[in-house]
C-alpha cells in the first residue's frame, strides 16, 4: 500500500520535474547588453584630422663647387653647431683626361706659348738697350744746354726721345708677362687627373659649415665622389623648431580659427599634447581618399603650447592626430553616440528600468565625434544601453553582459 503510493509521488514529482524543465527551455531569456550610467561632464566639440610633425625651418646644404667631395662623416640625429660643425670637406675638381690629339695639341701651345715669350723677353731687352742709350744720350745734351752748347729745342727733343722709348719699354714688359701667363694657362692644359693633387694636404681645403645651431636630419649624400655645384648633402634643422601639420577637409577647416586650442592625440605617449592653431593656409589642394573619393584639403598648422619635454620624442615627419576644439559645453549631461537612433524621425535611447529596457524619447544639443548634450529626457545616473542589437525592443528583458 505505502509502496504504491511511493511510486506514485515520485512519478508526479518527476512529471512535474520535467514540465517545469519544459516550460522554464520555452521562456524567452534575458537579453545580454552593454550597459552604462548617464553622467555630466564637459563636452568638447571638436575637428578631428590626421597629419605629421615637421620642422618650420629646414636647411639643405649642398655643394657650393664643382669638385670631389670627402666621406661625410656626419650621422641622422647628430647635433650641430653654426659656424663651428664641418658638414663636408671638399677638393677642386681634378682635369679630365686628355685623348692623344688634345695632348699634341695643347703640346704644341705650350710650344707657342714659350716662343712668344721668348720673343717678348728680346722686345723687352731691346728696348732696354735703347732706354740706357738714350738716357745717357740725354744726360749728354743736358750738360751741353748747361755750357749753351745746343740749344733748348735740342734739350727737349732728347727728353722727348728718352720717355718714348721708355714707354715702348713698359709695353714691352707688359707683353711679357701676358705670353708667361699664357705659358702658364697652355701649361695648366697639359695637366692630368691626381697631378695637381702632389702636396695637397689632408686636412680639410674647401670646409662646409653648418649654417645653424640644430640637428643633422638626413645625409643626402654620403659617399666620397665628384660633385657638381648644388648637389644636396645633407639635410638639418633645429628639433625644438617643430610644428604640426593637420590635413583637414575644408568644410570642416572654415569652422577653425586661428588660436582655437587643440589636442594632439594618438602619437605613440601615454597623455594628449596640447597645441594651438597657428595658421590656416588659403590654399587647398586635392587629396584622393582610400575610398578613391577626391577629397578638397587644407593645411593646418599646429604650434606645441605643452613644455617640450612632453614631447621631445616626436620628430620630423611622425604621423599624429589632432582635435582641434572649436566650442565646448560645460557640466552638462553627454551620452555617447553609440547609444542614440533615430525612432519615428525623434532621437531615442532605451533605459533600463527594473531589468527591462524602455524606449525613451531624447533631445540633444551639441556633439562631437564620440559623445552628444542631452539637453531633456534623461537623468544623471540613468542607466542606459549602449549599442542596443535587434534583439532589443521596448519592454524586452535585459541584462548586462
Amino acid at each position: 500500500m505505502y509502496l504504491k503510493i511511493i511510486k506514485s509521488i515520485l512519478k508526479v514529482g518527476t512529471a512535474a520535474l520535467l514540465l517545469g524543465l519544459l516550460i522554464y527551455g520555452f521562456m524567452p531569456q534575458p537579453v545580454k547588453v552593454d550597459i552604462a550610467l548617464v553622467q555630466k561632464g564637459d563636452l568638447l566639440i571638436t575637428m578631428e584630422g590626421e597629419g605629421k610633425t615637421r620642422i618650420h625651418d629646414k636647411y639643405v646644404v649642398s655643394a657650393p663647387i664643382d669638385g670631389r667631395i670627402t666621406r661625410i662623416e656626419s650621422e641622422p640625429g647628430m647635433m650641430i653647431t653654426a659656424g663651428k660643425t664641418i658638414i663636408a670637406n671638399m677638393y677642386p675638381a681634378n682635369p679630365v683626361f686628355l685623348d692623344k690629339r688634345s695632348h699634341t695639341q695643347a703640346s704644341a701651345d705650350v710650344d707657342g706659348a714659350k716662343a712668344a715669350l721668348a720673343l717678348a723677353g728680346a722686345r723687352v731687352r731691346q728696348s732696354q738697350a735703347r732706354v740706357d742709350y738714350d738716357r745717357s744720350d740725354f744726360a749728354r745734351t743736358k750738360q751741353l744746354y748747361t755750357l749753351n752748347s745746343v740749344s733748348k729745342a735740342s734739350l727737349e727733343n732728347a727728353e722727348l726721345r728718352l720717355k718714348t722709348l721708355q714707354a715702348e719699354l713698359d709695353t714691352a714688359q707688359s707683353n711679357q708677362q701676358v705670353m708667361l701667363a699664357r705659358l702658364a694657362a697652355a701649361q695648366a692644359r697639359l695637366l692630368q687627373p691626381e697631378e695637381n693633387d702632389t702636396g695637397i694636404s689632408q686636412d680639410c681645403q674647401l670646409c662646409i659649415h653648418s649654417p645653424i645651431d640644430g640637428q643633422v636630419l638626413r645625409i643626402l649624400h654620403k659617399s666620397e665622389g665628384i660633385v657638381p655645384v648644388g648637389t644636396p648633402l645633407v639635410e638639418i634643422g633645429d628639433p625644438g623648431d617643430l610644428e604640426v601639420v593637420i590635413e583637414m577637409l575644408s568644410t570642416n577647416a572654415v569652422q577653425v580659427t586661428v588660436g582655437d586650442e587643440a589636442l594632439i592625440k594618438r602619437w605613440g605617449g601615454s597623455e594628449d599634447i596640447k597645441a594651438r592653431v597657428k595658421t590656416i593656409e588659403p590654399s587647398g589642394f586635392t587629396k584622393i581618399s582610400a575610398l578613391g573619393i577626391e577629397e578638397q584639403r587644407v593645411n593646418v598648422i599646429l604650434s606645441f603650447v605643452s613644455l617640450r619635454e612632453k614631447w621631445q620624442t616626436l620628430g620630423d615627419g611622425y604621423r599624429v592626430e589632432a582635435a582641434i576644439i572649436t566650442d565646448r559645453a560645460q557640466n552638462v549631461i553627454t551620452v555617447s553616440l553609440s547609444a542614440l537612433f533615430r525612432q519615428n524621425q525623434i532621437w531615442s535611447v532605451f533605459r533600463v528600468i527594473e531589468g527591462r529596457a524602455s524606449l525613451t524619447q531624447v533631445s540633444i544639443g551639441r556633439r562631437n565625434e564620440r559623445f552628444a548634450q542631452v539637453i531633456d529626457g534623461l537623468s544623471v545616473t540613468d542607466k542606459i544601453i549602449t549599442h542596443p542589437g535587434n534583439d532589443v525592443a521596448d519592454g524586452v528583458r535585459v541584462d548586462k553582459r
